[in-house]
């Protein structure tokens, strides 16, 4: 009986027949889709979500351990039904260690300087998200008015702060914006000049954020979802140890024999 209890819990190739987490408090939520998932070929997604105006952090927090991410204030979770492959993705921060190439990442960026404010939507800070979305989404800048923008990345309900990198001239290369709680610092979006990539931006956001993290005395960094089998998610497993949350809304290590991480 025990084999076949063990035998039961479930894997990350096997979430479709859990039901998605529910909300923890009781809110109104509208269901989006099907549609095209932008992850895995073939396969359609759908989400529930609502609008929220203003959130106390904890409360915030409590929605992640949920399953639930922002984008602007609209508080959204995959509820594909027969899919539950997009699992959020954490790092405990006391026990984080940089691998080979994170920590050459770093050095290769010690001449950058990174400031922390609150979030501020600038022409300068536009024109660099309408080259990253254009270069590495392949996507027209004409799609991303201003307005959208600022909706996307500069309407919060909760307090959040901007990461703003910047070379020895002066020139913004790198914008991240992350949330902040008592218990978790949440990076909601990076975009980054196309022509910096050899830099590693997005490896060098991460480390940042951790590090801040971690003289904030938070105790979890979040980075978004995960999907097992999506190319462009696996870097979020070379932040080691990691923890995933299962469909069962329980937070377990991320097995590095799943993923494609090296410490190289």
């Amino acid at each position: 009986m025990k084999d076949e209890e063990e035998s039961a819990v479930p894997t990350p190739s096997s979430f479709s027949h859990f039901p998605a987490i529910p909300p923890p408090v009781k809110v109104p939520l509208v269901t989006v889709g099907p549609q095209p998932c932008s992850y895995l070929p073939g396969r359609a997604s759908e989400t529930r979500a609502m609008w929220v105006g203003k959130m106390p952090p904890a409360v915030y927090h409590r929605f992640m351990d949920a399953g639930f991410r922002r984008s602007g204030k609209l508080l959204y979770q995959p509820v594909c039904g027969a899919c539950r492959a997009c699992v959020p993705i954490r790092v405990p921060v006391a026990t984080f260690r940089p691998n080979k190439s994170q920590r050459r990442c770093r050095r290769r960026n010690e001449d950058l300087d990174v400031t922390v404010a609150a979030p501020a939507a600038t022409d300068e800070k536009y024109d660099l998200y309408r080259r990253y979305i254009e270069s590495w989404h392949e996507r027209s800048p004409e799609e991303e008015s201003r307005e959208s923008f600022e909706q996307f990345l500069y309407e919060s309900p909760v307090e959040s702060a901007e990461f703003a990198y910047r070379d020895r001239g002066g020139r913004l290369l790198a914008v991240g914006i992350c949330d902040l709680s008592d218990e978790s610092l949440s990076s909601v979006y990076f975009y980054f000049d196309p022509a910096q990539s050899r830099r590693g931006l997005g490896t060098l956001g991460a480390l940042v954020e951790i590090e801040t993290a971690a003289r904030l005395g938070v105790l979890y960094y979040y980075l978004g979802y995960w999907v097992d089998g999506c190319r462009s998610m696996q870097y979020k497993a070379d932040f080691r140890p990691a923890e995933v949350l299962w469909p069962d809304a329980v937070w377990r290590p991320l097995d590095p024999a799943r993923t494609a991480a090296t410490d190289e």
